[in-house]
């Protein structure tokens, strides 16, 4: 049945990036993004399987852009579900400046490996281009906003108002290779959530990558019996459209 739903999700992927493919124009505006997904499955003694998808669909027009974003992690062990994750975001941009921009963002997380089932949070702030070159790309957000998050074991919830800060760095090492860093960090009252993106991306043409990732997660506060702090290494296959 894993098998089978590695499949399907590779396939929804691939249907949905070819189809805007096809709605993008040759300048920098309109439709692209990427699609990227990792299946790994280990045998003998115990039986693992591990599932990593992630959708990112930019539509850029004068001076509005909008994004969209979605990943999922799956893992079994011997047949049964270990742990699974899963993230919606949008997020929309109007830039008044050259490099300044007004963003309005909504993120949706159910994450059983922290406990917290669901976390939703929404936001609005000030974005910049801080640095914009041939080789390095970095942009920054600050913003305030308001987050709920359950305890997937109590049902208990908390709601509050967090401060939403965001970086963007990117080192284009060669002509095929890239370094990429993204962080994330909410904090409110209850409880201070951190994310950081670490990957390296290798070219294998025009339109295909290999990439490897770090990510690291930490909750201030977590669920009683969860840590506070969750590791994970990726190898995806990326396609760029």
């Amino acid at each position: 049945m894993f098998h089978r739903t590695a499949k399907t999700l590779l396939t929804i992927s691939l249907i949905l990036a070819t189809g805007q493919i096809n709605a993008q124009d040759d300048s920098p505006a309109g439709w692209h993004g990427t699609g990227e997904f990792g299946f790994v499955k280990t045998g003998g003694n115990t039986d693992t399987e591990s599932l990593n998808l992630g959708l990112e669909f930019i539509y850029e027009k004068e001076k509005w852009r909008y994004t969209l974003n979605a990943a999922a992690q799956r893992s079994e062990q011997d047949g049964n579900t270990d742990a699974q994750r899963w993230t919606v975001g949008a997020q929309s941009d109007y830039k008044f400046s050259e490099k300044s921009y007004w963003f309005g963002s909504f993120r949706h997380e159910s994450d059983k490996f922290a406990g917290f089932d669901p976390v939703s949070t929404v936001a609005v702030g000030y974005g910049r281009e801080l640095i914009h070159d041939e080789r390095h790309f970095l942009l920054g957000e600050t913003g305030i906003g308001y987050r709920t998050e359950e305890d997937a074991t109590t049902g208990e919830s908390e709601e509050n108002v967090i401060f939403r800060g965001r970086l963007d760095y990117r080192w284009t090492i060669s002509a095929n290779s890239e370094i990429a860093n993204l962080s994330l960090v909410e904090s409110g009252s209850d409880n201070t959530y951190f994310q950081n993106d670490t990957s390296l991306n290798v070219a294998i043409n025009s339109r295909f990558a290999v990439k490897l990732a770090f990510q690291y997660r930490y909750n201030s506060n977590p669920p009683p019996g969860k840590d506070d702090t969750d590791t994970q290494f990726t190898t995806n296959l990326v396609y760029n459209f």
